[in-house]
């Protein structure tokens, strides 16, 4: 089963073309790497694929059973329930503890239980190997904490797929490594992961296929 299929899909911002021709299938379960330098359309990619930027002009575009060629805007929402968004530079709210933080979404999609909410936030915090104190503020925590906090939020409602825009970009080396191996891990699990990275050092070792962004193309690197 696909959970992505996109075909021969362009993309322009601001009247500038960015990718032609896009053709990729991801299936149920996949891990899926897009390399490219900065610029070279992966971020706009990722984007295009949980409805931050429209697009109309493809032959198909199907991602986690929405039609992107035809979602109207009061789709999105439901569209991103279905996918854990994970960024560079984590996204958390700092006026808010960790707790608050992963509360807010399940409230803002549909959770009233109390207690369900918290073992929820326990449930997702244990998946991603991370002990702190929930009253705990963002700007207290290590950049790695940071980020296996953002990761947590991503799985909170249970998402068919989660996309990774440079998760590592943020991190040192060390805690790249431990950040890509969670992925591995969650992906094990048997959710579909779409990793964006510059790093192709730090994901030769992984399985999965690798896609690269390069003159406005999108083709797979071949692994020796």
């Amino acid at each position: 089963m696909s959970l992505v299929a996109i075909e021969k899909l362009n993309i322009e911002l601001s009247g500038k073309e960015i990718l032609t021709d896009v053709n990729l299938n991801i299936e149920k379960g996949g891990m899926t790497f897009l390399i490219g330098k900065t610029g070279s359309g992966k971020t706009t990619l990722i984007k295009s694929l949980y409805g931050d930027i429209s697009v109309n002009r493809s032959s198909k575009f199907e991602i986690v059973s929405f039609n992107l060629k035809e979602i109207k805007d009061y789709q999105i929402p439901f569209l991103r329930r279905k996918i854990g968004i994970v960024f560079q530079d984590f996204k958390l709210l700092d006026d808010r503890s960790i707790f608050k933080n992963l509360e807010f979404v399940l409230k803002a999609t549909g959770w009233k239980d109390d207690k369900k909410i918290e073992d929820k936030i326990l449930e997702v915090l244990h998946m991603v190997g991370i002990e702190v104190n929930l009253d705990t503020y963002p700007s207290k925590l290590s950049g790695g904490e940071q980020q296996r906090i953002a990761i947590a939020r991503a799985l909170l409602n249970n998402p068919e797929l989660i996309i990774a825009d440079e998760p590592t970009g943020n991190l040192d080396p060390e805690t790249s490594i431990e950040i890509i191996s969670l992925f591995e891990k969650l992906n094990n699990l048997g959710i579909t992961m779409i990793i964006a990275t510059h790093d192709y050092n730090l994901i030769l070792k992984l399985p999965g296929k690798i896609y690269k962004c390069e003159n406005k193309k999108l083709f797979e690197v071949i692994r020796k």
